[in-house]
């Protein structure tokens, strides 16, 4: 949304009225492409948003722009460079000026001040002047930004994610977060509830809130919730969802009782817990209570209407590998829909970063600055924690193996941390990175028959059934395909039963079991919301 921000910014802040155009681009195709559309408008200012997933890009950028363009101005802003502003300018000769914190006000001035040809006292403006490098602290405004919706935003939307900030800040000052730095508060509840009417119109299946603890305000998140749910089916389409970062400790009954009302797919909740090890929570200043934390996950995701992500934080401080796994296991426990194994990453202006004496560890100096290893994880911990998070994404994550894992699970006792970590090493030595569906489950069923307490017919058909209610395309991989000759005659003799007919135009995936006598099948349509399969049903013969 920065761009768009800006853009806002500029409407709204400058005394003049200047043509500007938001050129997107992703880092997925070639920068010369992104180059091409800017030069192409023969810009006088151009303003580069700046964060760790873009910032390569962003230098190799600059350089094509600056040689192309040599009299544009070129404005560097974001959290990749509001907290390093001197060795940004040190290092980008093709860079003119770096704005560090919020930037709708202070770019809008800078474009007055260059269009006048006079100084002007820019909040968060770092330039050079000479040979010296003049600094100034990032910029926080206390006021309510601009709107940064327009029709040309809506025009490039296309049906993709949109974004919506509703609060700035956060109330938490967790160490290795940036959040936190800006003051926190709540933008106008009246143009939150219209924004969300607007983008839930737009075209697009997912509107992501990015206040970083959208129930922060109690009171403020239950309105907007219980807004959305009567909504729904009116001013909200049907089928658009709206994804929310929460605390989860801090949720009261009245809000779990808003948000079990729900309907069905409408909304996603991710809530960041970290860790479950409470003098690792002190230590970085994460006020958590943990154990109503794991209450308030248990109330949500029982009654299966809203998508439920958390995530953990490989690399922390007093966190090894030990203590690690017993976070996992507890979060592994809850049942989430979906549980993010993330990495640290000390970033430009985090205590993390900045107070290297209280928070040793190598890491990365090239973005995204992933730790390496600390004095309580080393580097082969590390290595190992990536392997697990591979195996957690294929296996769980993915929702194409949750029948297979629970009867791992409960068959071999098997700790969930210790099947990951063991198969996790497993797959990495018998696939590559990039391998087909079909393959990998052929490496997950080799891996898994050897366990102890496996039934071999038994896993195949729970791998059968997985692979049904969760792959449209209806097919079974070789290693799951059934050998039965008479498969094409029971399948007959079940659907001659009106109740199993497959309505027409309607795409069936159909199989026998091994280990009992029954077919399944899947139709694929009406996929579930929230779990992202589809409805299996069992018949015996």
């Amino acid at each position: 949304m920065a761009p768009w921000c800006l853009a806002a910014g500029i409407r709204t802040f400058c005394s003049k009225k200047y043509f500007c155009k938001v050129v997107e681009g992703t880092i997925n195709e070639p920068i010369e492409n992104v180059a091409d559309r800017i030069i192409a408008e023969s810009p006088d200012l151009i303003g580069l948003s700046c964060y760790i997933w873009n910032i390569r890009c962003v230098r190799i950028l600059g350089r094509l722009l600056r040689a192309a363009l040599p009299n544009s101005v070129i404005v560097l802003g974001g959290p990749e460079v509001s907290y390093n502003p001197k060795a940004v300018l040190e290092e980008c000769f093709w860079c003119d000026y770096v704005l560090c914190g919020e930037g709708e006000y202070p770019f809008a001035a800078l474009c007055d001040a260059l269009n006048c040809s006079k100084s002007a006292d820019i909040p968060g403006l770092c330039r050079r002047d000479g040979d010296k490098i003049i600094v100034s602290d990032p910029y926080s405004d206390a006021s309510e930004p601009p709107s940064p919706y327009c029709d040309e935003y809506f025009e490039a939307l296309k049906g993709r994610i949109a974004y919506l900030e509703t609060s700035r800040g956060c109330p938490y000052s967790c160490a290795f977060c940036l959040s936190s730095i800006s003051s926190l508060r709540f933008f106008d509840m009246e143009r939150a509830k219209a924004d969300m009417l607007r983008l839930a119109q737009s075209g697009t299946q997912t509107v992501k809130l990015i206040d970083r603890t959208f129930n922060a305000n109690r009171k403020r998140s239950k309105e907007l919730w219980q807004f959305i749910i009567s909504e729904h089916g009116k001013g909200i389409p049907e089928g658009i969802c709206f994804h929310f970062e929460i605390a989860g400790d801090i949720l009261d009954a009245e809000s779990i009782e808003i948000l079990n009302s729900a309907p069905k797919g409408s909304m996603q909740l991710e809530i960041g817990l970290q860790s479950f090890n409470e003098k690792t929570l002190d230590y970085i200043n994460r006020k958590t209570n943990t154990e109503k934390l794991k209450e308030n996950i248990k109330k949500l995701v029982a009654p299966g209407n809203i998508h439920i992500h958390i995530d953990l934080i490989a690399g922390l401080p007093f966190e090894d590998l030990a203590s690690f796994a017993e976070s996992f296991n507890i979060a592994y426990s809850l049942h989430p829909n979906m549980l993010q194994l993330g990495f640290l990453k000390l970033l430009h202006g985090a205590a993390m970063r900045e107070n290297s004496a209280k928070y040793p560890c190598i890491f990365s100096k090239e973005p995204p600055y992933e730790v390496i290893s600390t004095q309580w994880t080393d580097e082969n911990d590390l290595v190992l924690l990536h392997k697990v998070e591979d195996a957690l994404e294929r296996l769980y994550n993915s929702g194409r193996f949750s029948k297979t894992l629970n009867y791992v699970l409960s068959t071999t006792g098997l700790s969930p941390f210790d099947f990951f970590r063991d198969f996790g090493s497993y797959a990495a030595e018998h696939c590559e990175e990039r391998v087909s569906l079909d393959d990998y489950t052929e490496v997950v069923y080799e891996y898994i028959s050897k366990l102890e307490g496996i039934e071999l017919s038994v896993l195949k058909d729970k791998m059968i059934c997985d692979r049904l209610c969760s792959n449209a395309s209806g097919k079974l991989p070789p290693v799951l395909k059934t050998q039965n000759p008479d498969i094409k005659k029971i399948r007959l003799a079940i659907e001659a039963f009106e109740e199993n007919r497959r309505k027409p135009g309607i795409k069936r995936g159909f199989a026998l079991l091994e280990s009992e006598n029954a077919a399944v099948f899947a139709d694929y349509e009406n996929k579930d919301p929230v779990s992202g399969r589809y409805e299996l049903k069992k018949v015996y013969y």
